[in-house]
């Protein structure tokens, strides 16, 4: 069963939507790590429901249990294992909807694959297993730190509202600054109130999130099969909702020619270098030293409040009207757990490059 992800630094989630809790334990984890319980805390805060007015109404602390790996402020080295309860369950509101499938998500398939399903709230194919990734993620971004490793993800288009700009003319900071997570402000302001409309409607939209990484060291990749960019691509569109990734200038090389897209070597500030990032960072599998920037689409939130044509068990066609409490738009929480697995991809890439002790 794949439920573990990584290959040194590993995480391993359970848990369900609306079981008694969520949780992971996490292998490979360096020892003497300064561990800041308030900024799992933080991280988690960026993640939960009930957040804004274009979020969720379903209410959760998220708070997390820390059970072992940790000792007197730092790491041990041994597995860290961690819990998060459940506390705001309205499984009630999945009773109408327990024999049908809903269009697009994973009721269908589960049932197919394992025989039944936990209709309420998706089970396992919910998003909110993704609180065992922002917490492994946290801890990944805490060992990252000490290497000078610096991740920010942000909302770049949400529906056909686009951020239209590089994300060196932004103040990356600036995305915690509003609901939708844009790093700027006048486009926040259209993004927000585009959500709230289609919410109005009982409908849904997506977006797209782009993650910029800082000050990565040359060589984190392996060939041939274990590329960077292969393995944040399988992180990123393990994520709920993910439906493509690109990273550099992605599928808008295409309109170049070589001339125009390759990145020209030069010698900046006594380094090597290059004058233009289209490889958004790297080359051959391999990170070239320069920003890593990547691209995540997601697809509009699967259960709306329209009523839409399905199937029941018995194979009837009927028509579904949804209940429950649902993001109109996941992509402004899906920004902390873009973070997180890239976190925890290149903590787990710069761990396979090193075989001395570096931390």
């Amino acid at each position: 069963m794949s439920n573990s992800f990584g290959k040194i630094f590993r995480l391993t989630t359970f848990g369900e939507s609306h079981g008694e809790a969520l949780g992971g334990v996490i292998d490979g984890f360096p020892s003497g790590i300064f561990i800041d319980e308030d900024f799992i805390q933080q991280e988690l805060d960026r993640r939960k429901p009930g957040q804004s007015s274009i979020s969720t109404p379903r209410k959760e602390t998220d708070k997390v249990h820390i059970l072992s790996g940790v000792f007197d402020g730092k790491s041990t080295g041994t597995p860290i294992g961690f819990v998060v309860y459940n506390e705001n369950q309205h499984s009630h509101d999945y009773e109408s909807m327990k024999d049908c499938f809903r269009p697009s998500h994973a009721d269908y398939v589960y049932e197919q694959k394992y025989g039944l399903r936990d209709y309420r709230g998706g089970g396992r194919s919910s998003a909110r297993e993704t609180v065992s990734r922002v917490v492994a993620g946290a801890f990944a971004k805490m060992a990252l730190k000490k290497i000078g490793i610096q991740i920010s993800a942000y909302t770049s288009q949400i529906g056909e509202i686009a951020l239209n700009k590089s994300y060196e003319e932004l103040d990356l900071f600036a995305s915690e600054e509003n609901a939708v997570r844009c790093p700027h402000s006048a486009t926040a302001e259209k993004m927000i109130h585009f959500i709230e409309q289609v919410r109005s409607e009982g409908d849904s939209v997506g977006g797209v999130i782009a993650c910029v990484v800082k000050n990565v060291p040359i060589g984190l990749g392996e060939p041939v099969f274990d590329k960077l960019q292969s393995r944040l691509a399988s992180a990123m569109l393990s994520i709920n909702a993910a439906k493509g990734f690109d990273y550099g200038s992605g599928f808008e090389n295409v309109s170049l020619r070589g001339s125009q897209a390759n990145d020209s070597f030069c010698i900046k500030d006594n380094k090597v270098s290059t004058k233009t990032n289209f490889s958004g960072g790297i080359q051959g599998g391999i990170s070239n030293g320069q920003d890593i920037y990547f691209r995540v689409a997601f697809k509009p939130t699967a259960t709306i409040f329209k009523p839409q044509q399905t199937i029941n068990r018995d194979g009837e066609e009927v028509v579904l009207q949804a209940k429950g409490r649902h993001d109109p738009c996941v992509v402004p929480r899906a920004v902390p757990i873009v973070e997180s697995m890239a976190a925890i991809t290149l903590l787990d890439m710069f761990l396979l490059s090193k075989k001395d002790h570096i931390f």
